[in-house]
């Protein structure tokens, strides 16, 4: 059985506003450069050219020098992002009140909005066993037809996100830019997001329950894992975290990533990442 994220007023609605707003919030630093053409930003003027339309007309600069001049524009870098969502159950529970998949969803959105506002085609991966997979577009009416799909959930959902990265590795004709938003508990993740990383801009953005560090202070009790149902029997003083494990790989692989203990701010930290990513270390 799916369920809903938390229901609020007018969800849907509600939804669409939030990622607005977030998406209006962030910047990619990692893509500003400068392509000459038609485009956006106002690059600079040069001499007037035979040919060239007169809606350009710098009028400005034609008055000062007495010489026609053109404006020339910065043209979008039109290079794909994919979003790669973990759908997996261990996203969806928590010990506090916006689960790591309520994030997940809401920033993958939000991005996703943002890279669209630069004319940067947009598309999505589900990392557990749902099947779903929309193909870079520039449409926002898709953006938010696969927005709504992932705010569905399933507490059964098992990973399949190495499974789906390397597929999504072994389908990309050109370089393109890939956001991971993931707990990364499954095993495999991070050897394949090694591999996409050596033809491909792959950016992290890693997921943690508060109650993935260490389990609260206690006595002995039973556990069951999210996604493969696995029993432990565990104690309070049990340490569950592979932090330094999961770490390690990403900065010796390079990867820019971004560690998001959801019981902390996360949206200045998101936004701080995105638009410094380039100058920052990895955590």
């Amino acid at each position: 059985m799916s369920y809903l994220l938390p229901p609020i007023t007018n969800p849907r609605r509600q939804f669409e506003f939030e990622i607005k707003l977030l998406a209006d919030s962030l910047s990619f630093g990692g893509d500003a450069s400068r392509f000459l053409g038609s485009g956006l930003e106002y690059a600079q003027s040069r001499p007037y050219e035979p040919g060239d339309p007169v809606k350009l007309i710098d009028w400005r600069v034609t008055a000062r020098t007495g010489k026609p001049f053109v404006k020339e524009y910065e043209a979008a870098r039109q290079v794909p992002i994919y979003l790669a969502v973990d759908t997996s159950a261990s996203m969806c529970v928590g010990s506090v009140e916006q689960s790591k998949y309520y994030w997940a969803v809401r920033l993958a959105a939000g991005i996703a909005l943002a890279g669209l506002e630069r004319l940067s085609p947009v598309g999505v991966v589900a990392g557990g066993e749902r099947d779903l997979r929309v193909t870079p577009t520039l449409s926002s009416q898709s953006l938010l037809q696969w927005a709504e799909q992932l705010r569905q959930y399933d507490f059964r959902e098992r990973t399949l996100l190495s499974s789906r990265l390397r597929t999504l590795a072994a389908s990309l004709k050109s370089r393109s830019i890939v956001f991971v938003l993931s707990d990364l508990h499954d095993e495999g993740a991070i050897n394949v997001i090694e591999l996409l990383a050596t033809n491909h801009e792959v950016v992290v953005l890693w997921l943690q329950d508060p109650a993935e560090v260490t389990l609260p202070r206690g006595g002995i009790f039973r556990a069951r894992e999210a996604e493969t149902g696995s029993k432990a029997v565990l104690h309070g003083w049990t340490k569950l975290s592979t932090n330094d494990r999961i770490r390690e790989s990403l900065v010796q692989s390079g990867i820019e990533f971004l560690h998001l203990p959801i019981d902390s701010p996360v949206l200045p930290r998101v936004r701080y990442f995105l638009k410094h990513r380039k100058s920052l270390g990895h955590d």
